[in-house]
């Protein structure tokens, strides 16, 4: 049994693909994993399972769409996974404010050469890093005038993509912790 963390892609934007915490925990219940929180309402929950991350997310993502009718991308990690990713955080010197300091969590790791094409000096101030399946993004001005992520999106990356603040990646930890 391993504790682990669903970053469900684009739900209750806009009023779009809406999805209630109750409804989220309630049907986390219902494919048998023990102990979910859920965290805002931006799709985070934290559970206990005994299968691994990509099973979990298949599972999920399955029982969104046949209950609830949504096509939703599911990103499954583990509490390792999490603690990982903290203590690597390569921007940590420069990202002071963690509501513009991001993590974009991937399906599968981006394509190197993808990376490499991106001319990171052309959108400084922002700044990126980019770690196996996750980015690292610093965007000092804000997400809402954010140029940097418009390079590295779903279409040129070509995995599934959803960002969380390091604040909510703080507090996904700390929650799979308790």
């Amino acid at each position: 049994m391993t504790r682990q963390i669903a970053l469900l892609r684009g739900i209750n934007v806009g009023g779009n693909r809406r999805v209630g915490m109750a409804d989220l925990r309630a049907l986390m219940v219902e494919l048998g994993y023990a102990d979910a929180r859920t965290h805002l309402q931006s799709g985070n929950v934290v559970f206990t399972a005994s299968e691994v991350p990509e099973a979990t997310a298949d599972r999920i993502e399955a029982r969104l769409k046949a209950d609830m009718g949504l096509d939703v991308s599911v990103l499954v990690r583990t509490r390792d996974d999490f603690a990982a990713i903290v203590a690597r955080n390569p921007l940590c010197e420069c990202a002071v404010n963690p509501s513009r300091h991001l993590v974009v969590f991937l399906s599968a790791g981006a394509d190197p050469a993808v990376i490499r094409g991106i001319d990171a000096a052309r959108f400084e101030p922002e700044r990126f890093s980019a770690h196996g399946r996750e980015i690292y993004v610093w965007l000092p001005e804000g997400v809402q005038r954010a140029q940097l992520t418009h390079a590295f999106w779903e279409k040129q990356l070509g995995v599934v993509a959803t960002a969380r603040n390091w604040n909510t990646v703080e507090r996904l930890l700390a929650l799979a912790d308790e």
